[in-house]
C-alpha cells in the first residue's frame, strides 16, 4: 500500500530499526536556507501555494518538464492557478522522489491521505488553507511540530544576526544558530563584491581599504558568530583552483580589483585560495566544521537567468577535476595551524570514490573527522542517498555519519528526515538480511539512532541538544 506504515522498509530488520530507533528521533537541521527573519516573525503563510512552490526549485524543474508555462510556476498567474499546475503535474512524477515527497508533506503536516491529482486539488487546497490558517501552522510550530531541536541557517559575514539574537531570547522549544557563509567575500570577481565590502564595513564600523583589513574583519565576525552559537561554516565551491600566492601578491589583486582592473584568472584563483586558506585557519581556532559544497555548475540557462536570476532551477552538475587542488587545500591546512572537521559534498556523484579516499588521509583525533556530506539536491533521492550511505560505509565508518540536512528553503521539507532514515534502515535490514551485518539490535540500534540524530549533537558540539 502507497506509503503505508512500512514503506521502503522491506525485511523485518528495516522495520524493527525504524519503529524502534530512528522514528522519533528529534531532528537537527545542521544545513539548510530558511531565513531567520521568517522564522522570528512566525506568520502565517497566506496559502499553500506560499508555503508550498515558493522558492522551490525542485518542483519548478519538474512543471516545466511536464510543460507548464513559465506564468504558473515564476510568473504572474494566480496563487492557486499556480498550485492547479502542480496538481496536475504530481501524478506524472511516480519514479521520482517529489512524488513521495508531496504526499508524506500532505499526511504528516496536514492528515491529508488522499492522492493529490487535478480532481482532488480543490478540495485540498481549501482544506490545507483553512489549516494554514491557524496558529498551530505559524512558522515556529511547524518547525516544533516536526520535533526539530535546532535549525542552522545560512548567514553571510555581513549579517547582523539580530533574529538569531531574538530568537535565543524568546524561542524555548527549538535553537536557531547562524552557520558561516563567506562566498561574496571569495567571489572577487563576482560584479557585486565591491558593494559587498561596503556592506561588510556598513555591518562593523570599520573601512576595507586592504586586503589584510578584509582578513582582520573577517576574523571579527567569525568570533562574533561564534559568540552567537555558530559551530559550522559553509563554502559554495562550484569551482575549486588551487593555486598559493605570497602575502604581497595578493593585496596587489585586491588593490586592482577595488581600483576596477579587470582581474586575469591566475589572479582570481590566487585571491581565492589564499582567503580560503586563512579562514579554514579560523575554522580550527574556534573548533568548527567546515563544510565544502563541490561541484555545482550554476545558471546554464542565461536567457531564464537574465529573467529570473540564480537559484531558479537551472543549475546542473560540474565534472571538471577536483582532488588535485582539494589534496592541496586540505593538506596546506594539515601542515599549518591544522584542518578543520570538514563535511565534503558533491553535486556530481561519480566525485564519491576520490572524495572517500582523500578523506582518510587526513582522519584523526575525532571520531569521523572528515565526512562525506548527505546526498546533495538532486542526490538526495532513495538511490542517490544509497549510494552515499554504501559508499561511505565501504570506504569509512558510516557509524560515525552525521546524517540527514534539509538544504531547503521550505517550513515542510522536514518529512526528507524520515525519507532519510526509511531509506538508512532499508539498507541496514538487507546487509542483516544478507549476513553482512550481525542480528543484534542493540548494536544496529544505536548505529541508527546515532546517524539519526546523536552523532550531529556530538560533532558540532552543539547545546542543549540532548
Amino acid at each position: 500500500m502507497f506509503l503505508n506504515d512500512d514503506f521502503l522498509l522491506s525485511t523485518d530488520t528495516a522495520r524493527t530499526l525504524f519503529h524502534q530507533h530512528a522514528k522519533d528521533m528529534p531532528i537537527i537541521d545542521y544545513h539548510c536556507h530558511l531565513d531567520p527573519k521568517e522564522i522570528y516573525e512566525n506568520k502565517h503563510f497566506r496559502n499553500l501555494t506560499e508555503a508550498w512552490l515558493s522558492g522551490d526549485h525542485y518542483k519548478w524543474r519538474l512543471m516545466r518538464a511536464n510543460g507548464i508555462p513559465e506564468s504558473h510556476i515564476t510568473g504572474d498567474a494566480s496563487d492557486y492557478d499556480k498550485f492547479m499546475a502542480w496538481a496536475v503535474t504530481v501524478p506524472k512524477t511516480v519514479g521520482n522522489p517529489l512524488y513521495s515527497w508531496t504526499h508524506l508533506e500532505l499526511r504528516r503536516f496536514f492528515g491529508i491521505h488522499e492522492q493529490l491529482n487535478e480532481e482532488s486539488a480543490p478540495r485540498i487546497w481549501e482544506e490545507v488553507n483553512a489549516k494554514l490558517a491557524t496558529s498551530a501552522f505559524q512558522r515556529r510550530n511547524i518547525i516544533k511540530n516536526a520535533n526539530v531541536r535546532i535549525v542552522c541557517t545560512t548567514d553571510d559575514p555581513a549579517d547582523s544576526l539580530e533574529y538569531h539574537q531574538l530568537l535565543k531570547k524568546e524561542e524555548q522549544d527549538f535553537q536557531v544558530l547562524p552557520a558561516f557563509r563567506p562566498d561574496k567575500a571569495l567571489d572577487i570577481d563576482a560584479p557585486g563584491f565591491t558593494d559587498w565590502l561596503r556592506r561588510l564595513e556598513q555591518a562593523t564600523g570599520k573601512e576595507i581599504l586592504s586586503y589584510a583589513s578584509l582578513v582582520d574583519i573577517l576574523q571579527q565576525r567569525v568570533n562574533f558568530f561564534h559568540e552567537q552559537g555558530c559551530r559550522l561554516s559553509d563554502h559554495a565551491l562550484d569551482i575549486l583552483r588551487y593555486q598559493a600566492g605570497d602575502s604581497e601578491a595578493v593585496e596587489k589583486i585586491f588593490a586592482k580589483r577595488l581600483a576596477g582592473v579587470e582581474l586575469s584568472q591566475e589572479e582570481i584563483s590566487i585571491y581565492r585560495t589564499e582567503l580560503l586558506s586563512t579562514l579554514i585557519g579560523f575554522y580550527h581556532e574556534k573548533d568548527w566544521t567546515m563544510q565544502l559544497h563541490l561541484h555545482a555548475y550554476r545558471n546554464n540557462n542565461t536567457p531564464m537567468f537574465n529573467r529570473l536570476g540564480p537559484d531558479t532551477g537551472y543549475d546542473g552538475l560540474n565534472d571538471l577535476p577536483l582532488t588535485g587542488s582539494l589534496s592541496q587545500l586540505l593538506d596546506r591546512a594539515e601542515s599549518g595551524p591544522g584542518l578543520p572537521k570538514t563535511i565534503l559534498y558533491s553535486l556530481n556523484p561519480n566525485d564519491y570514490p576520490s572524495l572517500l579516499a582523500l578523506m582518510g588521509c587526513y582522519q584523526k583525533d575525532t571520531p569521523g573527522k572528515l565526512q562525506l556530506g548527505s546526498g546533495w539536491w538532486y542526490n538526495d533521492t532513495r538511490n542517490g542517498m544509497r549510494q552515499q550511505l554504501t559508499l561511505f560505509a565501504d570506504n569509512s565508518l558510516l557509524a560515525h555519519f552525521v546524517g540527514m540536512l534539509t538544504d531547503s528553503r521550505s517550513f515542510l521539507s522536514y518529512t526528507r528526515h524520515e525519507y532519510f532514515r526509511r531509506v538508512l534502515c532499508e539498507l541496514i535490514g538487507e546487509w542483516t538480511e544478507r549476513g553482512e551485518a550481525p542480528d543484534d539490535m542493540e548494536l544496529l540500534g544505536q548505529m541508527v539512532e546515532g546517524i539519526a540524530y546523536h552523532n550531529a549533537s556530538v560533532y558540532f558540539r552543539f547545546q542543549s541538544a540532548d
